[in-house]
């Protein structure tokens, strides 16, 4: 049995569908989250939830937003930003794999948080083929 994710990174539809309760991925997104909080009740694991910037942006998450009220609780995500070495390796993986600067950041994010990590995404080809050119332990999850 692999080990429990050490933290989560969500893509874009992953956020869209956090926003949208009529969303037909919210229910899937939401399981995700619901299964970290019940491991984080039981104290078997802190998984973080963690968003690229980049991801927000696209998405359009205005974290001050009055609409965005439930999506910051449910969630609570981390911001990942892009700075120097993090921009680099984005730069890196999106050369490599020729996947979009938003999945780029992703990968980042992903390859930088604490492992296992997984990523929340409707893209599961890109996402994949990203992931193999990751270090260490990230998972594509569908949503």
């Amino acid at each position: 049995m692999s080990a429990a994710p050490r933290s989560i990174v969500l893509d874009n539809e992953a956020v869209q569908a956090l926003f949208d309760p009529t969303h037909r991925k919210h229910r899937a997104v939401l399981a995700h989250l619901e299964v970290r909080n019940q491991r984080q009740r039981r104290r078997q694991v802190v998984v973080q939830v963690l968003v690229p910037v980049a991801v927000r942006v696209e998405a359009g998450w205005d974290r001050t937003a009055p609409t965005a009220a439930d999506i910051n609780r449910i969630s609570a995500a981390v911001d990942i930003d892009l700075r120097h070495a993090g921009a680099d390796r984005a730069v890196q993986l999106r050369q490599a794999t020729s996947v979009s600067v938003v999945d780029a950041t992703v990968g980042q994010a992903a390859e930088a948080a604490p492992q296992p990590a997984v990523v929340l995404t409707s893209d599961t080809g890109d996402m994949t083929r990203l992931a193999a050119a990751l270090e260490g332990d990230v998972r594509v999850v569908g949503i």
